[in-house]
């Protein structure tokens, strides 16, 4: 990016929005053909787990990509406990101590 391009952007971010015009962009109102989450990738970690074998050996059997498929239950068990939490009716796990 260019030192032009910055200060032009720096001079934008300073503007409040009802001083953009915005009159060349027609407003969308229609968002049925949105597609959540198409550009947001995850960084993954690599961890170290102890899992039951037998609970291994069935994601293998059932899903070529074993590991995405574990990743898309865990995360789907994370949402459900996060919306359960914003909506009032769990708290986060306390850690245990040592």
């Amino acid at each position: 990016m260019s030192t032009r391009e910055r200060k032009e952007l720096a001079a934008l971010a300073k503007m409040p929005d009802a001083a953009i015009d915005t009159s060349d962009i027609p407003e969308i109102t229609d968002w049925s053909k949105a597609q959540v989450g198409r550009f947001y990738r995850p960084i993954k970690q690599p961890v170290t787990i102890r899992l039951d074998a037998d609970v291994i050996a069935w994601f293998k059997e059932t899903a070529p990509q074993y590991q995405t498929a574990v990743n898309a239950v865990l995360r789907a068990f994370m949402e459900r406990q996060v919306a359960a939490n914003d909506a009032g009716r769990l708290q986060k796990p306390k850690r245990k101590r040592g």
